[in-house]
């Protein structure tokens, strides 16, 4: 099962004790701290566990306000970390001249709906007066609590801590891997490995469902498809899996089956039977129950015309060979059923900033499993804010073998 994180995001200017308290909540030299302006170079993230919080990502990003040739490239990154913090900790040097990098984060925060927290980072005795300064040029920093203290000294870390938990509200709630598990009721699990599959172990996907069925007293039956003879329709494979219901001593409620696997299982799997994919559970699961929204995305495709461009977005980096699902099956399917329509790629876990995104028609979503919710949903509020419909590998692969197998895939969900 995917631990789920509160992600604490540390933000402000270059030299206002941000690593600091990195260290100081980390209670070690997670990163690195110099007077040189501009030491952190890039976000550096640590996972910890705070008692009375449970398990948390940190990130110490650069200074905002770096004005070198990297400066431009760091603020984007470190905006970009803000998308998906659940909490904001705005650290603030009261003896600065000016306060306009603060704003922005504030302001920032504010459209982005996110909880921050302002710490005033004292690094030596200040005036009363300084801290008045810097909310009268800043008014609007009063709606948010604010704490006082030195970060280099070990004794204001427990009061930092109180100060977080007494404050900030996690909205990081568990949600049911496969709803409709029942106890006692067997679930197959088709998952057809090919030249991909990573001996020793099952994909995540597939690991989550096993133990998620386990967990809830039910019974997880793996069945190893061979597509290719399927495809061929050779009848030894119809026969195998005919063979392998019959074996089963209940009959199962469900399958769960690999995406690429549709265009047999839209065929093979039995009418009284649920079914659903591996891709669509995970993308519900990791947007946190938005599956509607990518179901309503695959509405783009009935007007999808020669010239428009779709993005493939795939948030892992494993080695992709021969029928990958990403670069040579869904690419396939597009130009079989809409000539002419451009096909991009996006690997990995950054994504494309929005002015880049607003040329796409739809952007196709793999499940997700490499990616934590907050940054699926910072993706999702993007491509909502600019109006660019999205959908799942999953999805599509059902939608191409017709309206009737996306219908059925969905009815797990409802």
């Amino acid at each position: 099962m995917l631990v789920e994180r509160d992600h604490i995001g540390i933000f402000g200017k270059m030299n206002s004790g941000k690593s600091t308290l990195m260290n100081l909540l980390t209670q070690q030299e997670t990163s690195i701290v110099d007077s040189t302006p501009g030491t952190t170079a890039d976000t550096k993230i640590t996972l910890q566990e705070i008692h009375g919080m449970g398990p948390v990502k940190l990130f110490d990003t650069a200074g905002l306000d770096e004005g070198t040739g990297l400066g431009e490239k760091k603020r984007k990154k470190v905006l970009s970390t803000l998308k998906e913090c659940d909490l904001v900790l705005l650290v603030i040097d009261p003896s600065s001249t000016e306060f306009q990098t603060e704003a922005m984060v504030l302001e920032e925060a504010r459209r982005l709906d996110k909880q921050l927290l302002v710490i005033y980072n004292l690094f030596q005795a200040v005036d009363e007066k300084e801290i008045e300064r810097v909310e009268e040029q800043m008014p609007y920093i009063n709606f948010h609590r604010r704490l006082r203290l030195t970060a280099t000294n070990p004794a204001f870390r427990q009061p930092l801590l109180e100060f977080i938990l007494e404050n900030f509200e996690s909205k990081n709630q568990q949600l049911e891997l496969l709803p409709f598990v029942e106890k006692d009721q067997f679930y197959i699990l088709n998952i057809p490995m090919d030249e991909e599959t990573p001996p020793g172990r099952y994909l995540r996907p597939q690991a989550m469902a096993e133990e998620y069925i386990t967990r809830h007293w039910a019974f997880p039956v793996s069945y190893r498809m061979d597509l290719g003879k399927a495809r061929k329709g050779d009848p030894s494979e119809r026969k195998r899996w005919n063979e392998f219901l019959a074996s089963l001593q209940r009959r199962p409620k469900a399958i769960v089956t690999d995406s690429q696997a549709m265009d047999i299982m839209k065929d093979w799997a039995p009418d009284d039977m649920l079914l659903t994919t591996f891709s669509i559970m995970m993308i519900n699961y990791v947007s946190r129950g938005k599956l509607n929204g990518f179901h309503e995305g695959i509405n783009a495709l009935e007007h999808i015309k020669a010239g428009d461009r779709i993005l493939i977005a795939e948030a892992c980096n494993h080695s992709r060979i021969k029928e990958d699902i990403g670069i040579v099956q869904i690419p396939r399917y597009i130009q079989q059923h809409f000539p002419g329509v451009e096909v991009e790629h996006n690997f990995g876990r950054e994504f494309q900033e929005n002015k880049e995104l607003e040329k796409y028609s739809l952007v196709i979503h793999c499940g997700g499993c490499m990616i934590s919710g907050q940054k699926m949903q910072a993706r999702i509020r993007d491509l909502e804010a600019i109006g660019v419909p999205f959908t799942n590998y999953g999805i599509f692969l059902s939608y191409i073998q017709g309206r009737k197998s996306l219908d059925r895939v969905m009815v797990p969900w409802k």
